[in-house]
């Protein structure tokens, strides 16, 4: 299969991609905080579909997860994992509510809204990258928000995918309010996993070989 062909060049690529991706999504995230955000992205890898599973804390860890699939010349499924206790400390400063809190039960509209913005800046800024890069045309849906395991997230947003890659691309994402120099950054991963056939779009398009 052509993902096993896929060298530390073709991830520098997507590092270099991720990091142009992350640059856009820190000038909408400081507009929509009204503070200065840096975005960045330490590292880009290719990891089995178990592998994903550990880098995001093992399946039964609770995360905020952002769903969402990937159409147009490339077609594929994408997901954003953030650990809870990130994402409530996200949500509480975007949304001045020292209380929120992902986990007391049913999610407030303001909070799930919120996630969702998140979702939508990352992955539009990421996807929007890569379709500059290759000149592909590739349209993210609408993100669906899960607040569960890592497990359950991830098999439900593929149940309706007919072939699952044995491989996935990881983008790391750590995410920093400057001038707040001792304040733990956000770290999320964002997984990519292009159908079979959209591997080699992909790379072909970026002129890769």
């Amino acid at each position: 299969m052509y993902e096993k062909n896929i060298t530390s060049m073709h991830l520098d690529v997507l590092k270099e991609i991720g990091n142009i991706g992350a640059a856009h999504a820190a000038t909408s995230l400081s507009t929509l905080l009204n503070k200065k955000i840096d975005m960045k992205v330490p590292k880009v890898e290719m990891v089995s579909f178990d592998e994903m599973m550990e880098l995001a804390g093992g399946p039964d860890s609770v995360v905020a997860g952002i769903f969402l699939r990937i159409e147009g010349d490339v077609t594929g499924s994408m997901f954003f994992v953030l650990p809870v206790e990130q994402a409530n400390r996200f949500i509480r400063r975007l949304v001045q509510d020292d209380h929120f809190d992902f986990q007391t039960g049913e999610i407030s509209e303001i909070g799930a809204s919120a996630m969702q913005e998140l979702g939508n800046i990352l992955s539009g800024s990421y996807l929007s990258a890569l379709s500059d890069f290759t000149g592909l045309k590739i349209y993210p849906t609408v993100p669906a928000l899960s607040i569960d395991m890592v497990g359950a997230i991830i098999s439900f947003g593929l149940v309706e995918v007919s072939h699952v890659s044995d491989y996935v691309i990881v983008i790391d994402t750590a995410i920093n309010e400057e001038d707040v120099p001792n304040v733990e950054s956000v770290r999320g991963h964002f997984f990519l996993l292009p159908d079979p056939e959209s591997f080699e779009s992909i790379f072909l398009a970026l002129g890769v070989n």
